[in-house]
């Protein structure tokens, strides 16, 4: 079973930068698609960005593209991503899965971790 731990949110002035991080323990974290996902209270999930088993192709959400950037070292089974130019729409709790449809509710689905919270806010 996935194990997912997610770190690195925060409270920023818009305009300002985060790097979350996500530590899997997945046996074999290289078979896998990697995605970081956002919910904010009372909207859906959104697939944030993508990024490819050995790291080469990367997809992201029109809303963050040219802003946020995926990255992963699957020597440490970590996935991370760096978040430029933060708007206020930016927040939500961020987390980190497998490449996957995504759930009506994150917070109360089996398989997900608990996630990071970024506020954007003056």
């Amino acid at each position: 079973q996935v194990q997912l731990v997610e770190s690195g949110g925060g409270l920023v002035q818009p305009g300002g930068s985060l790097r979350l991080s996500c530590a899997a323990s997945v046996f074999i974290f290289t078979s896998y698609t990697m995605g970081w996902y956002r919910q904010a209270p009372g909207k859906e999930c959104e697939l944030v960005a993508a990024i490819a088993r050995i790291g080469v192709g990367t997809n992201y959400a029109d809303s963050v593209k040219g802003r946020f950037t995926i990255s992963r070292d699957n020597s440490k089974r970590t996935v991370y991503l760096q978040m430029n130019s933060l708007k206020p729409e930016d927040t939500a709790v961020y987390y980190c899965n497998t490449w996957q449809t995504c759930p009506l509710t994150i917070a109360t689905t089996p398989g997900w971790g608990q996630g990071t919270q970024v506020t954007v806010s003056s």
